[in-house]
């Protein structure tokens, strides 16, 4: 089963899509459909890799689309099992960059035009570009966590 079929990734889904639209005056992929089922499919096929964390005190990844599963080289089961933390390689200036790039979008909501290096399940690094980075929130402003959409990326 794929998991854009399931409701509750449907129902995060939708979250991801509303609360990026709240921040930023845009939709996060123009002409998303409204159906629920429809937005989380066309979310998950999207070409711009799309993730997100939860609100853990060590932050897990509670989704990713195929193109971010395709880029991290994972599957999703043990993408959203993985601690946002180790998308980046640890004890580097990067994961530094990354926690700053986070503590920002909890201040202001959404940081845009970011770049970064990540590292993959299989350590090839790759730099990220045109990042958009925002805190998830709901209507009645209850954080679920944080999320991105890649621009653009390159393996080094």
């Amino acid at each position: 089963m794929k998991p854009y079929l399931l409701s509750e990734v449907e129902t995060y889904s939708y979250l991801l899509s509303k609360s990026f639209l709240q921040l930023t005056g845009r939709p996060i992929l123009p002409g998303l459909p409204r159906d629920s089922a429809a937005l989380a499919e066309a979310m998950f096929n999207a070409p711009c890799p799309i993730v997100s964390h939860g609100t853990e005190a060590d932050p897990i990844f509670r989704y990713a689309n195929q193109a971010a599963l395709d880029l991290w080289e994972m599957d999703w089961d043990t993408f959203t099992r993985l601690p946002s933390r180790l998308s980046a390689e640890i004890n580097s200036d990067t994961q530094a960059d990354r926690d700053s790039h986070l503590e920002e979008a909890l201040k202001h909501g959404v940081v845009e035009g970011l770049t970064g290096v990540r590292i993959s399940s299989k350590g090839r690094r790759f730099e990220i570009r045109d990042t958009t980075l925002w805190t998830v929130v709901d209507t009645a402003a209850i954080r679920h966590g944080q999320a991105a959409i890649i621009g653009n990326w390159q393996y080094l």
